[in-house]
């Protein structure tokens, strides 16, 4: 499709002509890459923190120590690794059927989009005299002594006046055109600004849905009990553990969230990727178990690693909803914890260690070793995941 456009006064918009968008990748379509796209970032960001992890090179950084992760969370590696590949499944398949609900991206009007900003820069410019007035100054007399030292100044003061700036047709006629400071800006607005407002209101509303739906799922006692519980079986989250959800909890919070913040922002499918890639990489990073002061997801803004770690907390449970990207809804509605949480964590880390101490000692005797665990009930309502073992005292026995 061609299309021409020409206003006498304002330079003319470019002809163009709407082709598909070429896959972003020779071997791969961009339909299977938006599929792939957030799982392959997931493994591999988990995997960095993972060996980060196992080979203990940041220590300093940790939230947790190793003892803990043993001795307090009540779920195995391999059951969430084996849960969160079921969820990833889930995902990929409702992905692939948001993706068959979009019409193919196209190309070939981006000069067009771009010269029609650069107008509406223009037409703005004609209101400059008269705001300048407003303030006493003479728009037209600052114009004409700027003409000969700062033309392209002097046409921004005298409202988008350009008589310099022309350009010949194919067909002989000389037209208006565009100083390059009004493309430039046109550029910046239709490849960043935009794109940018876009993939921001789509983080805005996947909080506010995941906030309202995740506190909602620890003040419900029957959706805290059947899914959100197994989520808490971490209280000492890592990496690739983020997903690790009941299904029917990830498919409403992530899935279903994410899903409708990309058709709430009008995401074309490129943008998609980046910012189901981007949400992805934010909630493994929220579970990392580091606060890395070189990592840059943890200083974008304070929802990172430490702040959600507290929610993991049997102390910090009832507090610090929201995720992944904000901290706003904690904020206006009251549910930001405010405590001192470094004796809390001291405590929590003295307990883990007599654990393992006491467990290796009597594993040294031949003795067996029963490790009771952390209760996953929220105190106020006596939620009970029913795969937590109940315990006296938090002990470790040796029988």
């Amino acid at each position: 499709m061609a299309n021409v456009t020409f206003v006498s006064d304002l330079p003319p918009l470019p002809a163009y002509e709407v082709r598909p968008l070429p896959d972003l990748f020779p071997w791969i379509s961009d339909f299977w890459l938006s599929l792939l796209l957030p799982h392959v970032a997931y493994w591999v960001v988990s995997m960095f923190f993972h060996i980060i992890d196992i080979y203990d090179l940041f220590p300093q950084y940790r939230l947790h120590t190793p003892e803990e992760i043993t001795q307090r969370n009540l779920a195995g590696r391999w059951e969430v690794a084996r849960d969160v590949l079921i969820e990833q499944c889930i995902q990929i398949a409702s992905s692939a059927v948001l993706s068959l609900t979009e019409s193919r991206q196209m190309t070939g009007m981006e000069d067009y989009e771009v010269a029609v900003w650069a107008r509406r820069i223009r037409l703005a410019q004609r209101a400059l005299p008269s705001l300048l007035g407003l303030l006493g100054l003479n728009a037209v007399a600052i114009s004409k002594s700027l003409a000969a030292s700062y033309p392209v100044l002097a046409g921004v003061l005298a409202g988008g006046h350009y008589p310099f700036l022309t350009t010949e047709l194919d067909a002989g006629t000389v037209v208006p055109s565009f100083a390059a400071w009004e493309l430039a800006v046109a550029k910046f607005i239709y490849w960043i600004l935009i794109p940018g407002f876009q993939l921001w209101f789509a983080a805005c509303v996947l909080d506010a849905w995941q906030y309202f739906w995740h506190r909602a799922m620890h003040l419900n006692k029957w959706m805290y009990t059947r899914w959100h519980a197994r989520h808490h079986r971490l209280y000492v989250p890592y990496a690739y553990g983020a997903l690790y959800n009941h299904p029917v909890e990830g498919f409403v919070l992530d899935t279903l969230g994410a899903g409708i913040a990309y058709k709430a922002a009008l995401l074309t499918p490129r943008l998609g990727m980046i910012f189901f890639a981007g949400s992805m990489l934010k909630t493994v990073d929220d579970h990392c178990g580091y606060a890395l002061p070189f990592d840059p997801l943890q200083r974008i803004t304070s929802n990172n690693a430490a702040y959600h770690d507290i929610h993991h907390q049997s102390w910090g449970i009832k507090t610090n909803f929201s995720q992944p990207f904000f901290t706003i809804w904690d904020r206006w509605l009251g549910t930001r914890y405010e405590g001192d949480v470094k004796l809390r964590y001291a405590r929590e880390r003295e307990k883990a260690a007599a654990k393992a101490a006491a467990k290796a000692a009597a594993a040294a005797n031949g003795k067996k070793v029963v490790v009771e665990s952390e209760s996953e009930s929220e105190s106020s309502m006596g939620e009970t995941a029913a795969t937590a073992k109940k315990t006296a005292n938090g002990k470790v026995k040796a029988k």
